[in-house]
């Protein structure tokens, strides 16, 4: 296997054991310690912790509101400016949580260049 499909995996493995137990920003360190530990070149950097962490709460958040029939999905999709589309809201929830894991993937590569 790769470095990047190694990243990706230990990303999505870590942002899972970590949410479990932690807030929403630790998937950010999950993106730190992986990138930190298995450092990728120049775009990847990001779009790897990027996809993985967008992956994992696309799954989860899809998860959760299938359970109830996106009742909750789509009350929050009606006071956000969506439309009440539970399924973009979902999308924008993956994308978000996606920026926070590429920039924490990119620290992570930055921090390992100033310990180099």
């Amino acid at each position: 296997m790769n470095k990047k499909t190694i990243n990706f995996a230990l990303t999505l493995f870590l942002a899972y054991i970590f949410a479990l137990f932690l807030p929403w920003w630790s998937v950010m360190v999950a993106a730190l310690i992986t990138s930190f530990l298995i450092p990728l070149r120049k775009a990847a950097v990001f779009i790897i912790p990027f996809l993985a962490v967008a992956l994992l709460w696309i799954i989860q958040s899809w998860l959760l509101s299938s359970a109830n029939d996106f009742i909750l999905a789509k009350k929050i999709a009606t006071l956000l400016p969506l439309g009440g589309n539970p399924t973009l809201l979902i999308l924008v929830t993956g994308i978000i949580g996606g920026l926070a894991a590429g920039i924490a993937g990119i620290f992570g590569k930055q921090c390992k260049l100033v310990f180099k």
